[in-house]
């Protein structure tokens, strides 16, 4: 027969899933693209328009940072390394990190240059360098992308230049931001710089939130008439972290008030609850016609639930399994269904196996176990 576990909240609060985003938003926010991650988990916080392509605008220089940071990781590049400055460059208008024509600049000068004081002249400099033009380099970029799964993101240039073939999404640039951190922990905190100057000129970040008391720590902001104002961010209290992009904003008062917003809402009324540790047993469940008479059930994978705070105690798991399980049982092998759901959020099915091989009875053992179960109903 068909059975289900269910666990009081004192015990549920050991298990461990993932949980998305999946009841009615409590905010709302007047970017046109919009989407708030939790880090850890990958919970969809909110979203709004998160698929539609837009243009990134200077947001684009994270991918340009990111393939620095893969070449100095695999050591096909340093931080010493230079790059010659070429006119083009040079004569690059927008933001700049004013280098001069002919010059060599430092690969780790260059970094802060597109980081921290949103350089356009310094993309085109690593761009050259790295693949002999800019539009060569622009067809690296997408390929990373592709690499990354950014599948709304076309990149045209280094730098976000306004482009009409230069798109990406809010979700695309969140995948980034995420892979940033992820994969380059050890060049993440030119992102948290707060000025760098060079050529006698001092630059402060762009990013508002990196002046506030939030936690924030990255990343880079965009804007072009055609894209508002955009801010891809990051901000990390307690553990948890925190990603949002947002776009299409009307001003810098704007984006910087609504990035405070909206991290300052997905940290008070969101929260990562840790359930079952990975290879932990939920339950026993019995076997029929087993060398044993029950088999541990047994999650695979540390999860994370990530839910709102209000819904932490109306938290429900149940586990649902055919009872009894027939032997043979081999460890490993699908018995079971962690079910847990909560208002507000979508319901969670993750498979658990069996924690055990179980070998089945020999002809004798069965027949008695079949005899048994005539007179007695069963023995479970």
């Amino acid at each position: 027969m068909s059975r289900l576990a269910n666990l009081s909240h004192a015990v549920a609060i050991m298990f461990v899933v993932i949980i998305g985003a999946g009841g009615t938003q409590a905010i709302e926010t007047n970017a046109k693209q919009a989407i708030v991650i939790e880090f850890d988990t990958g919970a969809i916080l909110y979203e709004k328009a998160s698929d539609t392509v837009m243009y990134p605008a200077s947001m684009t220089k994270i991918m340009t940072a990111y393939l620095l940071f893969e070449r100095l990781k695999n050591g096909s590049l340093s931080l010493e390394d230079t790059f010659r400055v070429s006119e083009r460059a040079w004569r690059k208008g927008g933001s700049k990190m004013f280098v001069k024509v002919g010059d060599r600049v430092a690969v780790e000068d260059l970094i802060r240059g597109i980081i921290v004081q949103s350089g356009n002249d310094a993309t085109i400099v690593v761009a050259e360098g790295i693949a002999g033009s800019e539009a060569a380099f622009a067809e690296l970029m997408t390929e990373k992308a592709r690499a990354l799964g950014m599948s709304q993101t076309t990149f045209r240039n280094a730098s976000g230049w306004p482009d009409p073939e230069h798109v990406t999404s809010a979700r695309d640039l969140a995948t980034l931001a995420e892979r940033t951190i992820r994969d380059f922990p050890e060049h993440y905190h030119y992102y948290s710089e707060l000025s760098f100057e060079y050529n006698k000129i001092k630059q402060g970040n762009r990013n508002p939130l990196l002046y506030k008391s939030i936690g924030a720590d990255g990343l880079k902001t965009g804007h072009t008439e055609a894209s508002g104002y955009g801010l891809t961010a990051s901000a990390k209290r307690n553990g948890r972290r925190i990603v949002v992009v947002m776009n299409g904003m009307s001003s810098v008062k704007a984006r910087a008030a609504e990035g405070e917003r909206m991290i300052d809402w997905a940290f008070r009324t969101w929260g990562n609850y840790a359930l079952f540790k990975g290879g932990e047993s939920i339950l026993e469940a019995p076997v029929w016609l087993g060398d044993a008479e029950t088999v541990p059930i047994v999650i695979k994978d540390s999860l994370v639930v990530t839910i709102p705070r209000k819904s932490r105690q109306k938290l429900k798991v149940a586990v649902h399994y055919e009872e009894p399980i027939p032997a043979p049982i081999a460890a490993g092998a699908p018995i079971a269904t962690l079910v847990v759901s909560a208002p507000d959020m979508k319901k969670i099915e993750i498979p658990l196996v069996a924690g055990a091989n179980v070998g089945q009875l020999g002809p004798i053992g069965r027949l008695g176990e079949a005899m048994r179960y005539l007179v007695w109903g069963g023995k479970f």
